[in-house]
């Protein structure tokens, strides 16, 4: 056999298995196509479906040129504003066990910042100044000028510039296991772009469903539960929120220089075993080390206290606004 003859036939053997890799790699190139383009559709009309099921609550309230929803519940003749952590998709249902249990006593405000709830979403930057400024107008605008401030998470770096910016109405503060200027791990760089990508493509939707159900286990009404999810699948990784997250860093920096007010009540309630965050509750510590009225709780629970401890959170917020009278 001449040299050109074997060539070609060891060509022929080689390229059958070649055509089979290719062929093989084509397959599984089309079915992926035909896997997002199916949840793709499917997140559109799931979308459209959810969106007239999604029940209003709340007033809108003007501010900046567009509508903040923001919750009012109880007639106390003292008032309680709450803010919600990063990424609570609905914080006026989130809240609900909490203002229920805080409502008989006080005047209870939930307000939702843009790009939360059933507020607007806006393309102004997400820094802490604007946030703040916002959430300001809209209690402004309610004629709410006295209150005490209460946050769960991020909204503890919110607060710690919002008390400082307005001492003459915020007449407490209070953490539900809210951030820390200096808690270590936040100067990190979030993929937007793929955050992006799930939203827009349906997968982030299909992600939550395969992850099970995060409200089964909790005490809200199967209504509220629906609202939730529903709510969840509008607002996650909406362009607000995701322009929040890429200032998480710069605006946990620029709240390093601040303190709370030293004759301002401070009260934090906080996960007693926090193993995410080194040093969670001395960070805490340090931060009403000053403090006329300062005070840290810890809890047995998860990062969202309120939803688990309610009751305890009212009561032990009750029985500290009466010791400091």
């Amino acid at each position: 056999m001449n040299v050109e003859l074997q060539e070609e036939v060891m060509k022929k053997r080689m390229g059958k298995p070649l055509r089979i890799i290719l062929k093989s790699i084509g397959a599984i190139a089309a079915l992926m196509v035909l896997f997002l383009a199916i949840v793709f559709i499917v997140n559109m009309i799931s979308n459209k479906s959810e969106q007239g099921k999604i029940q209003s609550y709340g007033q809108l309230v003007p501010v900046d040129g567009k509508n903040m929803n923001v919750m009012i519940q109880g007639k106390g003749e003292e008032t309680v504003v709450l803010l919600p952590g990063y990424g609570t998709a609905a914080p006026a249902l989130d809240f609900k066990l909490l203002v229920d249990e805080l409502s008989p006593f006080y005047k209870v405000v939930v307000v939702e910042p843009f790009g939360y709830g059933l507020s607007d979403e806006t393309d102004k930057e997400r820094s802490t100044e604007n946030i703040v400024s916002e959430v300001h107008e809209a209690l402004q605008q309610l004629n709410i000028d006295r209150y005490t401030l209460m946050g769960h998470s991020i909204a503890g770096i919110y607060g710690l510039d919002y008390v400082n910016k307005y001492p003459n109405e915020v007449s407490a503060f209070v953490g539900i296991d809210s951030s820390v200027p200096t808690q270590p791990g936040m100067d990190v760089k979030f993929p937007l772009k793929t955050f992006d990508f799930l939203k827009k493509s349906g997968l982030l939707r299909m992600i939550k469903k395969v992850s099970g159900d995060p409200y089964a286990s909790l005490s809200f009404d199967d209504q509220t539960k629906e609202q939730m999810r529903m709510i969840s699948n509008k607002n996650g990784n909406n362009a607000t929120t995701l322009n929040e997250m890429k200032h998480i860093s710069s605006n946990f920096k620029g709240a390093q220089h601040l303190t709370f007010p030293q004759n301002l009540p401070v009260i934090f309630f906080i996960q007693a075993n926090n193993t995410g965050v080194k040093g969670w509750i001395p960070l805490h510590e340090e931060q009403v080390k000053d403090s006329v009225h300062g005070k840290v709780v810890t809890m047995d629970g998860e990062h969202y206290l309120h939803h688990t401890l309610s009751k305890e959170i009212a009561q032990g917020f009750r029985g500290f606004m009466e010791e400091i009278k």
